[in-house]
């Protein structure tokens, strides 16, 4: 007996949070938006993860970057 093919469901990408609000900018002055982007040890999460576009993932890099060296955010959580 021959098995079933697999559901299809939708390609599993998640959808860009900042293409999909274009007035939304990123901004090292607010940590706390940034803060969803950091994993528990406050690593930046993957782009597989967080479901951001290359471009806005290369911005929130950045941002993320510039707020730590600022003090804003820590470097590690421990």
């Amino acid at each position: 007996m021959p098995r079933p093919a697999p559901r299809q469901t939708s390609s599993g990408r998640k959808e860009c949070r900042f293409c999909q609000v274009k007035a939304m900018d990123i901004d090292y002055k607010r940590p706390e938006h940034l803060r969803r982007y950091l994993g528990t040890w406050a690593r930046i999460l993957p782009r597989q993860k967080t479901g951001v576009c290359a471009r806005h993932q290369r911005r929130l890099d950045v941002a993320i970057k510039r707020a730590r060296h600022l003090a804003l955010m820590p470097f590690t959580t421990h």
